[in-house]
């Protein structure tokens, strides 16, 4: 082939690449633009709970709310057990830790007066959470929590199924139960992340979160803010992206919990069981507050 004519052929070839990538990107993306009719009948439930419809129905016309089926389909395949919790205690991590401690000292040291919590297991928890607030979650609590919820729908629940990789599905049995379990809980963090932002004035689509809604460096859950949130650094709002609200809220979480000064170790386990179900976290929290003691 003339040289000529294979430069052409190498160039009609990387235009057809670039086309088939732009297309099926595209296409991803329409494929997510076009079951946001699933958050249709969701928005007529959050009017009838008493929201606003037209916030309601401006805040689901915006371009960047829409049905986020890649984050979620995480929450029906992921193993607390399978997290290594190793990586928040060795040499590197607690090093960081303590140079967080000690840049952040005041403020930990009035939320222990104040809550007589511990400021090692407070640090222990932002670190395992957050990574000390590096890593706050990169996707939309609001579409998260949306996605979920409306799976108490069935046209809703029909689709997702198929979008769970073949190699991680369940029974459709067993992913009808859980996704209609899992709904009616979304469904309560997504009401309670439209009043916390109404309470705080925040945009709730701009607010980031993990797989499963958590939001801030302590990683609450909306109703858990709710409930638990304080202003620690008395600037008159609850905002769980700074570090002496996140203080603050673990505090009054734990307190809450039945944390007290001079607490046992049986009862210490118990109290952080209920801010992450899983003798692992436990165990990693008090194992990192015990090097951070030295």
């Amino acid at each position: 082939m003339p040289l000529q004519k294979c430069k052409k052929y190498k160039i009609q070839k990387i235009i057809l690449s670039l086309v088939i990538v732009f297309f099926l990107s595209g296409y991803s993306w329409a494929v997510k633009k076009n079951n946001i009719h699933h958050f249709e009948p969701l928005q007529k439930k959050l009017i009838q709970d008493g929201f606003d419809s037209e916030k309601i129905k401006s805040l689901y016309d915006r371009p960047q709310v829409y049905f986020e089926a890649d984050g979620v389909t995480v929450l029906f395949t992921y193993s607390e057990s399978k997290v290594n919790y190793d990586q928040f205690s060795n040499d590197w991590s607690i090093a960081k830790a303590k140079q967080y401690m000690a840049e952040h000292m005041e403020a930990l040291e009035r939320t222990e007066k104040a809550y007589g919590v511990d400021k090692n297991v407070i640090t222990a928890i932002l670190l395992v959470e957050s990574s000390l607030g590096k890593t706050l979650g990169t996707r939309s609590a609001l579409n998260t929590l949306s996605t979920l919820a409306s799976l108490m729908y069935p046209a809703a629940r029909s689709d997702f199924y198929t979008m769970i990789p073949k190699d991680k599905k369940t029974s459709r049995k067993k992913y009808e139960q859980s996704a209609q379990r899992k709904s009616k809980w979304a469904y309560g963090e997504l009401k309670a992340l439209l009043e916390y932002a109404d309470q705080q004035g925040f945009d709730p689509a701009e607010m980031p979160g993990s797989f499963a809604g958590a939001m801030g460096l302590a990683q609450f859950m909306p109703t858990s803010i709710l409930a638990y949130g304080r202003d620690g650094n008395n600037d008159g709002t609850i905002d769980l992206l700074t570090h002496a609200d996140a203080m603050a809220s673990i505090a009054n979480y734990l307190k809450s919990h039945g944390w007290r000064p001079g607490i046992s170790r049986q009862k210490a386990e118990k109290v952080i069981h209920h801010y992450n179900h899983s003798e692992y976290y436990v165990k990693a929290i008090l194992k990192i507050a015990k090097r951070l003691e030295s």
